[in-house]
C-alpha cells in the first residue's frame, strides 16, 4: 500500500529547497507519494514577523542553508531578487508582493498536474541556485519545461482562477497550522509533523515503522 504525507512547502524558505531532491529520491525507490501542499511564507503569512524577530535569525539561516548545502553538494546562493520583497533592516513587508503569489500559485498548479515535486524542484533550483534575476527572461519557462509543465497554461490558469488558488493556499496554510507547526518544509505523516529538512530521516524512519516498502 502507498504511503502518503503532506508536504508543506515555501518558494522562499532555502530548506525547502534544499529538502526537494531527497523527497523526489524517496518517491523513486520507495512506495510513497508526496501530497504537495504550497504554502506563502512566514514574512508574508504572519503579519510583522520580521520586525520582532531576532536579528541574529535571519543571518544564522542564510548562513547554515549555504553549509547545509555545501554537505550535501547542492550549489546556493540567496536569490536575487528575493521572492518576497521586504526591508531587512526594519522588517516591514509591504503588502504588494510582485514574486511570491505567483510562485505559490504555479507550485498549486503543479500538484494539481501531478508534477508538484518536480516542478519545486526546477523552479527552486533556478531561485536558489545562483540564478540572477530568475524571474526575467525564459529562466521560470524552461525551469517548467524540465518538470514537463507549461509555463504559459499554467499562469493563464493561475491569473484565471485566482480566487480558487488563493482559496487552496488558504486551505493549505490552515492544514499545516493542524499538522502541528507553523514553519517549512513541514512534512506532516498520520497527524504527526516532520519540520525542517533535517527531519526526513525522522520522517522515513517512521513510515518503515508503518510498512514502508521500497519499489
Amino acid at each position: 500500500m502507498t504511503l502518503t504525507y503532506d508536504l508543506f512547502w515555501s518558494f522562499r524558505s532555502p530548506y525547502s529547497y534544499l529538502v526537494v531532491p531527497r523527497l523526489i529520491e524517496f518517491e523513486r525507490d520507495y512506495d510513497v507519494k508526496a501530497n504537495v501542499r504550497p504554502v506563502y511564507p512566514i514574512a508574508v503569512r504572519i503579519e510583522g514577523f520580521f520586525k520582532t524577530a531576532n536579528p541574529l535569525f535571519g543571518r544564522y539561516v542564510v548562513r547554515d542553508a549555504a553549509r547545509v548545502a555545501q554537505m550535501i553538494g547542492m550549489p546556493f546562493s540567496w536569490p536575487s531578487p528575493d521572492p518576497v520583497v521586504m526591508n531587512v533592516q526594519t522588517g516591514e513587508v509591504p503588502k504588494e508582493q510582485p514574486y511570491i503569489g505567483r510562485l505559490t500559485r504555479l507550485g498549486v498548479a503543479a500538484a494539481e498536474r501531478g508534477k508538484g515535486l518536480p516542478l519545486l524542484r526546477e523552479v527552486s533550483a533556478v531561485i536558489f541556485g545562483g540564478t540572477f534575476d530568475w524571474h526575467r527572461a525564459d529562466h521560470l519557462a524552461k525551469a517548467a519545461a524540465r518538470a514537463g509543465l507549461d509555463l504559459a497554461e499554467l499562469d493563464r490558469d493561475a491569473e484565471t482562477n485566482k480566487e480558487r488558488y488563493e482559496a487552496v493556499i488558504a486551505a493549505n496554510e490552515a492544514a499545516q497550522k493542524q499538522a502541528g507547526h507553523w514553519g517549512v518544509p513541514l512534512m506532516a505523516f498520520e497527524n504527526e509533523p516532520f519540520f525542517g529538512q533535517d527531519r526526513f530521516e525522522a520522517l522515513k524512519w517512521r513510515m518503515a515503522q508503518k510498512g514502508l516498502q521500497k519499489r
